[in-house]
């Protein structure tokens, strides 16, 4: 007969083995590294962002890793491509976390980012440095979710406040016809509310389309003084383009998630005056030591990263990141990653990042700059 005392001492041994060499596994994968998961758009209308803030990340990474990493560990960015699709993200951030990944870092827009925080915080992933301002994305707060750039709020703010201090009251809002573009809508409205004023009119377009045919016929004839675009680099750039070919003469201004390099790219010579937001410093501007860093890196990198404002978010969120995982300890988990991010309060070479408790929003920083139109952008 068996001893069934015996059988669940077995049982219990091999249970307890299997949740060892489970965890060993784990300890294991995050062992000899610090693997980050990032989905974002690598292809499609949006890819330069996805691109250049994944260079400017990895620069950074690069940099620390040759010094022999963070705590002694290098860190890598395990990427995939979603071409800013939410359903491509979702399944992407389904894999990252079935890999294991410490956090998820860097993920590109609003749509997608709301497809994966859900995944995240059930997980208990941290999700790091969205590269979107969306509200959405920061109430209700979830502890897992760090956001280093200002919101879209704020931006719109600071563009309706300067549009209304140069007596130009007639805002109309051109925007993508998704979360993201409701978010940068919202934030425009909120703004004029605020001045006992409202958008003149609206049109959309959609994601990941340059079809603005409807939007120009629109918003070209509205009697706008301004338009503020709410969208990515290709569909603005052919708004603006048309828009002048239809005859409108007002200023367009653009939070900064269209992606300034990229607009300015696409646009030549049409940008001349197109005025932008951003919520990093001037990768243009040597006045600040983080824009110093940061230039001296991409000359070292042989030109393989090119100094924009997207590249130079990327690379500060690695900075941050890094630093977080410092502050954490030798002994590193998610939750160590968390309190350690918690406790960041100081300067970034001229760029304040303050997390706390309960904050997880690091910055308001937030200033216009102006294209002009050969390429170059204008603090």
């Amino acid at each position: 007969m068996n001893d069934p005392l015996s059988f669940n001492r077995r049982r219990f041994h091999t249970v307890v083995g299997a949740s060892l060499v489970a965890c060993s596994r784990v300890v294991r994968a995050q062992d000899s590294r610090i693997v980050l998961g990032q989905s974002a758009a690598f292809s499609g209308p949006a890819m330069q962002l996805g691109t250049q803030f994944h260079a400017g990340a990895k620069l950074c990474f690069d940099q620390l890793n040759a010094r022999g990493g963070v705590n002694g560990r290098p860190i890598e960015i395990r990427h995939l491509d979603d071409g800013y699709e939410p359903d491509r993200c979702k399944a992407n951030t389904e894999r990252l976390i079935r890999d294991e990944v410490l956090a998820l870092f860097g993920y590109i827009g609003t749509p997608t980012s709301l497809a994966a925080l859900p995944l995240a915080t059930a997980a208990k992933v941290p999700f790091i440095a969205p590269f979107t301002g969306a509200m959405g994305l920061r109430e209700p707060f979830h502890r897992e979710a760090f956001h280093l750039r200002a919101s879209y709020d704020d931006e719109t703010e600071l563009i309706v406040r300067q549009l209304t201090v140069l007596g130009q009251n007639r805002i109309a809002v051109f925007h993508q016809n998704d979360a993201y573009g409701q978010a940068g809508l919202s934030g425009v409205t909120k703004a004029l509310t605020a001045r006992q004023l409202k958008p003149l009119a609206s049109a959309t377009v959609e994601r990941n389309s340059s079809d603005v045919r409807e939007a120009v016929a629109r918003l070209a004839t509205s009697g706008a003084q301004a338009i503020v675009q709410i969208g990515a680099y290709q569909a603005c750039a052919a708004f603006i383009r048309e828009a002048r070919k239809a005859g409108y003469g007002g200023t367009f201004h653009n939070v900064s998630f269209v992606g300034t390099q990229a607009l300015a790219d696409a646009l030549g010579p049409d940008g001349a005056g197109v005025v932008v937001s951003q919520v990093v410093p001037s990768p243009y501007d040597a006045a600040r030591p983080i824009t110093r860093e940061f230039v001296a890196a991409t000359r070292q990198s042989g030109g393989k990263v090119q100094a924009n404002y997207s590249s130079m978010e990327g690379y500060l969120a690695a900075k941050v990141l890094a630093e977080g995982v410092r502050r954490a300890g030798a002994k590193l988990t998610r939750d160590a990653l968390v309190t350690g991010l918690e406790s960041i309060n100081e300067d970034f070479g001229g760029f304040r990042v303050a997390f706390g408790p309960g904050k997880h929003v690091a910055s308001h920083f937030a200033e216009l700059s102006m294209l002009t139109g050969d390429g170059r952008v204008r603090t």
